[in-house]
């Protein structure tokens, strides 16, 4: 998740968890030979499924928030999806530890 880049009130320990998933994978791409396996991490901005619904949110504020990104939309699972799908395939063999940011533009503008 993105909050792990920009602080949001009430999130506290929700971002740590996903600060320590980030954590996770640097350090275990440092004790574990590429070799064997990578560790990456996607960080997701807010992307279109029923959570926000499940939260009470409705489709102005969902719309709202969405326009405080760069992209001015919310992502869509397929867009999380493809790159996972390029995480797994050998095009991304030399990507080791990183933290790859599928956010709209939310944490870098």
């Amino acid at each position: 998740s993105t909050v792990t880049y920009k602080g949001m009130p009430g999130a506290a320990a929700y971002a740590a968890t996903k600060a320590a998933v980030r954590s996770f994978a640097r350090t275990f791409s440092a004790e574990i030979p590429v070799t064997q396996t990578r560790f990456n991490v996607i960080s997701p901005g807010p992307i279109e499924t029923p959570i926000f619904a499940k939260a009470g949110m409705s489709e102005d504020q969902k719309h709202g928030m969405a326009q405080t990104y760069p992209a001015k939309r919310m992502g869509k699972p397929e867009e999380i999806a493809s790159v996972a799908l390029f995480l797994a395939t050998n095009e991304s063999s030399f990507i080791v530890g990183a933290d790859i940011l599928v956010d709209g533009g939310y944490s870098n503008v």
